[in-house]
């Protein structure tokens, strides 16, 4: 029996549910979800194995105009994933349309099977569906146009399927138990991140990032200390809140969603800190793991 294997990358505008398509198939939080744009900031793997097959998907930031460095960081991880994909997914909504743009010229141009995955169909009427179907389909012709709703797992296993169809022929790159190529920390400095942009407004979130200062592993609990950087004062009281019961929330909320992911008993201190301008600083994007 041939064995397939292959990268697949999953790229969009933000908010387009890339993080919550992967996860769905994947069948784990590996990347974080929140109604604000511009959540995820790396390129995360997620990896689906079997006995004859493997998968890897690479969940990238949403695609967006460079502002800070800390933007171009993350649109050179959206570049990368696209130079070592076997298959694309370029994901899209119903009140999406296309438009004259150098993604769309890309993925025309592109030397690898295109999907377009139209995300939320189940909101949608039949003859919208057909539309958007057929307006893809005119967009990019050399396209596969399929509709799903990743939250509700509409048509994911058809999806499946058409991914494995287009796998090429390959061993695997990656052991078969593992689900992802990032670490445990890298993973709880998200999840303590996501927490951030759930509990704050504005600025807020876009101006921190976490690292996790201290991980040490006891037979009955985890202990993990975490620095919270901001780049102002201002921002530091923000996210500590009145008496720090702000911060004690985000706190609690993340130490919920650790002890669910490893299955242990987590003790988590929080750390906030100023970092001045740190999104386009290099050297600070080199520290916190950007560059």
């Amino acid at each position: 029996m041939t064995h397939k294997s292959g990268f697949v990358s999953i790229i969009g505008k933000p908010n387009v549910g890339k993080s919550t398509l992967m996860n769905a198939i994947v069948g784990e939080r590996l990347s974080i979800i929140t109604p604000k744009a511009q959540t995820t900031r790396h390129r995360i793997r997620g990896i689906i194995s079997d006995e004859d097959f493997q998968i890897v998907f690479s969940d990238t930031p949403g695609l967006l105009q460079s502002h800070y460095k800390l933007h171009e960081f993350m649109m050179s991880a959206v570049n990368e994933s696209l130079e070592d994909a076997d298959i694309v997914l370029f994901m899209t909504e119903l009140t999406e349309k296309p438009e004259s743009s150098d993604v769309i010229e890309i993925l025309n141009n592109i030397d690898i099977p295109v999907i377009v995955v139209i995300n939320k169909a189940d909101l949608a009427k039949d003859d919208e569906l057909l539309l958007a179907e057929e307006v893809w389909s005119n967009a990019i012709p050399k396209a596969t146009v399929i509709l799903v709703s990743a939250l509700q797992g509409l048509n994911l296993g058809k999806l499946m399927q058409i991914i494995l169809d287009l796998l090429p022929e390959a061993p695997a790159f990656f052991p078969k138990e593992e689900l992802t190529d990032r670490t445990i920390r890298f993973i709880v400095a998200e999840i303590i991140r996501e927490k951030i942009f759930m509990n704050y407004k504005k600025e807020i979130p876009y101006s921190t990032t976490v690292i996790v200062d201290s991980y040490k592993e006891d037979e009955n609990i985890d202990r993990i200390h975490a620095l919270i950087f901001v780049e102002r004062e201002t921002q530091k009281a923000i996210i500590l809140g009145h008496q720090g019961r702000a911060i004690k929330k985000v706190g609690i909320e993340a130490r919920q969603d650790i002890e669910e992911f490893i299955d242990k008993q987590v003790y988590l201190e929080l750390t906030v800190k100023v970092s001045k301008d740190w999104r386009n600083k290099p050297e600070m994007l080199r520290r916190y793991g950007y560059l």
